[in-house]
């Protein structure tokens, strides 16, 4: 999840592709520290917003936190909306309306579910996207992501709220995976930041009837303020960090790193809420991080094979120029 997981659009998604022998060896440790503090944020931001819930509502809450990263966002990108071409702005709406429903999807599980069990459910999405991508091999890892789910989630014994709780995940699994079809779009249509800071807008106005209801009446300055600080923590922060860190490494390494997002969720469920996962669901979280680094790596290795096919890179600064160069790693 993250960083953009429930709120935009991926820094890969407006960088240009890198070759991983670009980037200096020195400088790769700082990178990952930065994927891994990124990944860290999402999950303490995701944890921190279910102490809100009581007073604001899972809606509320998503909503404010949408308010205030479109906020943040608009007064930094100023997007010039009217220079946009009608299918350009019609993309950017179209993400920011999976985003809502996948945000509010989210949230939605993790008031039923612990936080670990909800993200790796809805894993599912972008793990299927690179499945779809790859050879039969990415058929084997969707079926050991799913063994997984099945150990961290025990359906069998689940109460009729737990069962609601998968299902949200379950929509949100099928919005993120929508999320990364639109976002490579948007990445390719809109310039920087123009995309996303309109699609997190859009976000906002579409969970406003069921949020806007639920927050106002209960709203206080410290509520407000702490829905401010939600919003850096995602997406902000991520931002940053993995901004800098796509400058060094490729995207699909950082697509690899990405995939231990299910087992930061679990820790971070286990110290800042208490959720303790037993033996079976351990086995389960392993299981999704070890399919998510399997389907990236085989979608990669196919991605590579279909290129030795079409013959030698063009010219780097022809494919530089190209946005269609821009590759998309994740939401």
């Amino acid at each position: 999840m993250d960083l953009w997981l429930h709120v935009g659009m991926t820094p890969a998604s407006i960088l240009p592709a890198r070759s991983p022998t670009t980037a200096p060896a020195g400088r790769r440790g700082q990178s990952l520290a930065l994927v891994l503090t990124s990944m860290t944020s999402v999950q303490v931001g995701a944890a921190a917003s279910t102490h809100l819930f009581g007073s604001l509502g899972v809606a509320g809450t998503t909503w404010l936190r949408l308010c205030w990263a479109a906020v943040l966002l608009l007064l930094v990108v100023r997007p010039p909306v009217a220079r946009l071409a009608l299918r350009d702005l019609a993309a950017a709406v179209a993400l920011g309306v999976t985003s809502a429903l996948m945000t509010l999807a989210f949230f939605g599980a993790v008031s039923r579910l612990p936080l670990g069990t909800a993200v790796a459910v809805e894993f599912l999405g972008p793990l299927g996207i690179a499945a779809l991508r790859s050879r039969r091999l990415g058929l084997v890892w969707a079926a050991v992501a799913l063994l997984g789910v099945a150990a961290l989630t025990q359906p069998w014994s689940q109460s009729p709220s737990d069962r609601v709780g998968l299902l949200l995940a379950a929509g949100a699994a099928i919005a993120w995976a929508g999320y990364i079809v639109l976002t490579a779009q948007v990445g390719e249509r809109c310039p920087g930041l123009t995309g996303l800071a309109i699609s997190l807008a859009v976000a906002a106005l579409v969970a406003a009837p069921l949020g806007a209801p639920q927050a106002l009446p209960h709203l206080t300055v410290a509520g407000a303020l702490a829905c401010a600080g939600l919003a850096v923590l995602a997406p902000a922060l991520p931002y940053a960090a993995e901004m800098t860190a796509l400058r060094v490494l490729a995207p699909a390494v950082f697509g690899v790193w990405m995939s231990l997002e299910p087992a930061i969720a679990t820790t971070v469920a286990l110290f800042l809420l208490h959720q303790v996962p037993d033996s079976v669901q351990l086995v389960g979280v392993l299981l999704v991080v070890a399919a998510s680094v399997g389907a990236e790596r085989t979608a990669l290795s196919s991605g590579a094979d279909n290129h030795n096919r079409q013959g030698p890179d063009p010219d780097p600064q022809q494919q530089a120029a190209d946005p269609r160069t821009r590759t998309e790693v994740r939401s």
